[in-house]
């Protein structure tokens, strides 16, 4: 491949991606009900005096002995073997490329 080809293969390899980017859906928000009131000083008021009292009522019945289910942690074993493979094969090809071109190929 001639090395002036290869700004026209470049823009033609961008305007390509650009063109495919041009049909993803965009995240603009939309509206379709409308708005709700403002809600006034009292009504804020109002919500937090309630979840204050959400709160020392759970704080109450944690002190009370009673614990939330412990679920454990996730098995992270596939994805730390997953990952030591894939870096073990990554290193593989630095190694195999840096002696091929140790070799003069």
């Amino acid at each position: 491949m001639s090395s002036a080809r290869r700004p026209l293969l470049t823009a033609t390899a961008a305007g390509t991606l650009l063109g495919a980017l041009w049909f993803v859906p965009s995240a603009n928000a939309s509206q379709e009900a409308p708005a709700r009131a403002e809600t006034s000083a009292t009504q804020v008021t109002q919500q937090a005096r309630a979840v204050s009292e959400a709160t020392a009522e759970t704080a109450a019945d944690a002190a009370d002995g009673t614990r939330l289910a412990d679920t454990g942690s996730p098995d992270t074993t596939p994805y730390v073997v997953g990952g030591t493979l894939f870096l073990a094969v990554g290193a593989g090809f630095v190694v195999y490329s840096v002696r091929r071109e140790r070799m003069g190929f």
